[in-house]
Formats: structure tokens, sequence, C-alpha cells
């Protein structure tokens, strides 16, 4: 079974980078066709996908946030990261990491709060 968890700050100042990891286990973050990707949900709204490493080595991101964001991998600690530059209050919310095969495992969220 495909478990992930986020790790991170849950306090972050305006103007800095939010970094977040998720670690992989019961599965290789190498297989095949397996893509992995960042999601986050601000307070009161719908979630929205940020950005995707793709099986191939391709990064996808979202065309609102892409001059700011950053997905990369570490495969020796089957682990990938995520990379938001610039924050504002506006990026407040629970961030998700999810994977495999069409977003089939997730892990549960970390809140991130943007404040001075």
């Amino acid at each position: 079974q495909v478990q992930l968890q986020e790790s991170g700050p849950g306090l972050v100042k305006p103007s800095q980078t939010l970094s977040l990891t998720c670690t992989v286990s019961g599965g290789s973050i190498t297989t095949t066709y397996y893509n992995w990707s960042w999601i986050r949900q601000p307070p009161g709204k719908g979630l929205e996908w940020m950005g995707t490493f793709a099986y191939e080595g391709i990064n996808y991101y979202s065309p609102s946030l892409k001059r700011r964001t950053s997905i990369s991998t570490d495969t020796g600690k089957n682990q990938f990261t995520l990379q938001l530059s610039s924050v504002t209050p506006e990026d407040t919310a629970v961030y998700y990491c999810a994977g495999g095969l069409n977003f089939a495992y997730w892990g549960q969220g970390t809140q991130v709060t943007v404040s001075s």
C-alpha cells in the first residue's frame, strides 16, 4: 500500500519561499507511469492543482503558479519537494501531495499559513 506524508513548516512569512516535502512509502517514486503532484486548498475554496513531476522526468505547472513553483525529486530518499517562492497570505492553504496513476494516492494534507 503506497502512503504519502507531507512535511514542512506550518507558518511562513510573506515574501519567503515555502518548501514542503512528500515522503513516499510502500512504493517507489521511480515506478513507471507514476506521476507525483502537489495540490492545495485555500480556506473556503476548492482544490487547486499546482504541478506534477511526471514519470518521463518532465515537470508540468499550473500557468498561474508557474513563475513561482518548482517540484523536484530525491530518488535516494523516495521523496519529492515543492518550493513556492514569494509567498503572500493568499498562499495560505492546506497543501496535499498526491501520486501514482491518476492521483490514486494522497497524503493527509498539511496546513500552511502565510503571515508576518
